[in-house]
């Protein structure tokens, strides 16, 4: 039985191939993008479609994504651009976003150029906290159908499970590991994100992973949104906390400029604070699950070699440690 990963298929040639099914022929500059959850291509066209002559080719990694899914990822970006927020949806060809060839599920999309945004600029902030509140305005029309939702459950206790039961963790970190994750996730259950409070804070339709390298800045333009590849339903300020880095007091510095832009367009709830710290231990414990199920991907042990090794996960010891003191001081104010 072949333990080939289904991404060793994708050849160059794959890849052209599936272009040209949809009526789109390379001239044959094909460009692998920076991208880990799926492969995403650059290519150049031999003649520009809808004005376009070089776009960006997804294609979606098998099984992570039913099709309901990714259609309804789809369908919000096709909004977003509808409202004219500058987020990259997937062009329709043939009729449809969604493609297939060799066995993969594909998406074509127009590129964008751009750059990492200034992150310590106000103005900056202040424009791309106006884009996320318009980003929001959409989300909050209707909910997802398919799409899960960023919650205790899907991001804490399901990960947490999954690396227990397969024995991810040595077991000279493990029950240390586990000690502090308990700790960590008891808090979190306490807040919004574990369904155990009345606190209405409203749960929409988000970008879902709003870090600096989804967002494409020019000055001209300001930001661009790329990769929906996320999009999930939680809170507000689940876009707004990943654009924060530093000290205390820098974070509360960026916090400010997002806020004041944001609030140009639509309030935002400052009970949300409170959910910056719980949402950043959730990210790391999903993390550390997520590169653990991805470890068959070739390009992960490449790109991670330092995973799973005792140093690596008695450093997410201590940085749960850390999450657990965060979540025990006073949230960020703006």
């Amino acid at each position: 039985m072949s333990t080939a990963h289904p991404y060793q298929t994708l050849t160059p040639d794959a890849v052209m191939d599936a272009l040209a099914s949809v009526g789109l022929h390379g001239d044959g500059r094909l460009l692998a993008l920076s991208s880990y959850e799926n492969r995403v291509y650059q290519a150049h066209l031999e003649e520009p479609v809808e004005g376009h002559s070089a776009v960006v080719a997804k294609f979606y990694r098998p099984g992570r994504w039913s099709e309901a899914q990714i259609l309804e990822e789809h369908a919000f970006s096709a909004e977003l651009a509808a409202a004219e927020v500058p987020a990259v949806a997937p062009l329709v060809l043939n009729g449809a976003t969604l493609h297939h060839h060799e066995g993969f599920a594909f998406s074509v999309s127009p590129r964008r150029g751009g750059r990492a945004p200034e992150l310590d600029d106000t103005e900056v902030l202040e424009w791309i906290g106006r884009f996320l509140a318009r980003i929001h305005m959409v989300g909050r029309t209707k909910p997802f159908e398919t799409r899960p939702a960023l919650d205790l459950k899907t991001f804490g206790v399901e990960p947490r499970d999954w690396l227990l039961q397969h024995h991810m963790i040595p077991l000279d970190v493990q029950s240390a590991w586990e000690r502090q994750c308990e700790k960590a996730l008891g808090m979190i259950a306490d807040t919004v994100l574990g369904n155990r409070v009345d606190r209405d804070i409203k749960m929409i339709r988000l970008h879902g992973d709003c870090h600096p390298g989804n967002i494409l800045w020019t000055p001209d333009a300001g930001p661009h949104f790329v990769d929906l590849d996320d999009a999930r339903t939680g809170p507000a300020v689940q876009d707004l906390w990943m654009l924060l880095s530093g000290d205390r007091a820098q974070r509360q510095r960026q916090l400010g400029a997002l806020v004041d832009g944001y609030e140009q367009m639509r309030e935002f709830d400052r009970a949300e604070l409170a959910l910056i710290e719980p949402l950043r231990t959730l990210r790391l414990i999903h993390y550390s699950a997520w590169l653990a199920r991805r470890w068959d991907d070739p390009i992960f042990p490449i790109n991670f070699p330092w995973f799973g090794s005792s140093d690596y996960w008695q450093g997410q010891v201590l940085m749960l440690e850390e999450q657990i003191e965060a979540m025990e001081e006073p949230a960020l104010v703006v």
